[in-house]
């Protein structure tokens, strides 16, 4: 592979904190062919002015202001539509790329070939002041994997369950193009992203830490499965998408176990309208014999819990 230009979305919504440090650890990729794109969400502290300042000192910043939130699908795509790169990676202003993550997910994508569209990595959790609380894959104490991470054609285990961290990946503008993007009418992007760019291309690990994921108590993800989430909205159309891709017994069975883990999670979370939702998707998708006494037993919890 030759050295191709790599863009890096960076989405920024009041990380006036944490923005410098962010776009710090991509100007210090050892990988340099770099599209740097800085998206101010209309953040109402003070992120605007460090971005026009960090930008002032590295001319070659790209910077999109805007004035109002548009959320986080509809931002990106924004940035995406002004990205020359081959590769793209999508990281919030929070979190942090560590030196070498482009050059082995290039790396990575060189060995696997064109039909891998994505390229995912190990994460550290990072707190507030950027202190270690957390790995994202589990390890021995050799720092050997304690679970096979999923590769290639991995359509059924993004639907099944989550096992990705989100900033850790890097994409193939292609895929991204052949998706139109993010879905804009979506809260949040990575499961629709997972869903239906699984169908399409296959995705890589690279068995190696190479992103810090900043795990703050206010941040989008934390709120999914707080009573009254607006996000549970997204992730059941998702599913419902899924639901048409689906074209196999195994991924049927995939909608069916991540219908019972959403289920749950609204059920305790107090969302019992998306616990009727998810119930009912996972009665319509599993064989005959199972349906009505499955049928009988959810509608009984849900009757003690509302």
């Amino acid at each position: 592979m030759a050295s191709p230009l790599v863009t890096i979305i960076c989405l920024c919504y009041n990380h006036e904190k944490y923005i410098p440090e962010a776009v710090e650890s991509l100007i210090n990729q050892t990988y340099t062919k770099l599209e740097i794109i800085i998206i101010d969400n209309g953040s109402p502290d003070n992120s605007r002015e460090i971005i026009k300042k960090i930008a002032s000192e590295n001319p070659a910043i790209k910077m999109i202001m805007l004035s109002e939130n548009i959320g986080n699908c509809r931002a990106f795509n924004l940035g995406l539509a002004e990205s020359g790169g081959k590769f793209i990676i999508d990281l919030s202003g929070d979190d942090l790329l560590l030196p070498d993550r482009i050059k082995e997910g290039l790396k990575s994508f060189a060995e696997n070939g064109e039909e891998y569209g994505v390229n995912f990595t190990d994460a550290l959790y990072i707190d507030d002041s950027g202190n270690v609380i957390g790995q994202h894959y589990k390890r021995d104490h050799k720092g050997l994997l304690l679970d096979t991470v999923p590769e290639g054609n991995v359509y059924s285990d993004l639907l099944a369950r989550y096992f990705i961290c989100t900033p850790t990946m890097m994409m193939r503008k292609s895929v991204l193009d052949q998706l139109g993007g993010y879905d804009e009418n979506l809260k949040y992007e990575d499961f629709d992203f997972w869903i239906r760019s699984g169908k399409i291309t296959k995705y890589c690990y690279t068995d190696k830490v190479l992103v810090k994921k900043r795990v703050l108590k206010d941040s989008l993800s934390s709120g999914q499965y707080k009573r009254n989430s607006n996000m549970l909205s997204s992730t059941y159309q998702v599913c419902l998408k899924a639901e048409k891709l689906n074209e196999t017994g195994s991924e049927t069975k995939a909608l069916c176990q991540r219908s019972i883990y959403e289920f749950r999670k609204a059920l305790f979370s107090g969302n019992f309208k998306y616990a009727h939702n998810f119930s009912s998707l996972l009665i319509r998708n599993l064989k005959p014999g199972a349906k009505r006494s499955l049928y009988i037993l959810i509608n009984n919890i849900l009757k003690l819990r509302s």
